[in-house]
């Protein structure tokens, strides 16, 4: 059995590359060695309009300990998540309007969304009837197995 050092500084360069064009995985091979750094998509909440106007607050996103104070989206009892491995689409094709965007009304069995795997596209539809509060993912974006794609409420 051959096995090899890690290289400390690939995976830093790997994570800096992310850094500095926003994407969430990034994978190299290189002399037979494949190296894939990934990051979690920043999750988005929306909250309800208000009377009474917000405050004005400055955000940074900081990574939180486990079991931080943000509830995982996984859990919340409107959540929709991927049933497969594949690559996630909000529109039925390229420069189309979304199936669902945060504000839509749906109806129980409306496609929301399309998750290709294998090259086939699966329609992913509404399993209740409610309002889409809030959307994880992005068009063209990989997507696990369990992920939460979006919120119905």
């Amino acid at each position: 059995m051959v096995t090899k050092s890690i290289d400390y500084d690939l995976i830093r360069k790997l994570a800096a590359i992310l850094d500095e064009t926003d994407l969430t995985e990034i994978e190299v091979e290189q002399d037979k060695l494949r190296v894939r750094v990934a990051r979690a998509p920043a999750v988005q909440s929306y909250a309800p309009a208000s009377s009474a106007p917000a405050p004005a607050v400055a955000t940074v996103a900081v990574p939180l300990p486990a079991g931080g104070g943000i509830p995982d989206p996984a859990t919340h009892p409107g959540a929709v998540t991927s049933p497969m491995v594949g690559t996630c689409y909000l529109a039925a094709e390229p420069g189309a309007r979304s199936f669902v965007e945060v504000g839509d009304v749906v109806r129980q069995g409306q496609t929301v969304l399309i998750v290709e795997a294998m090259k086939h596209m699966n329609q992913i539809a509404a399993p209740r009837a409610g309002k889409v509060t809030a959307i994880f993912v992005d068009n063209g974006q990989p997507v696990e197995f369990g992920e939460p794609l979006l919120i119905i409420e």
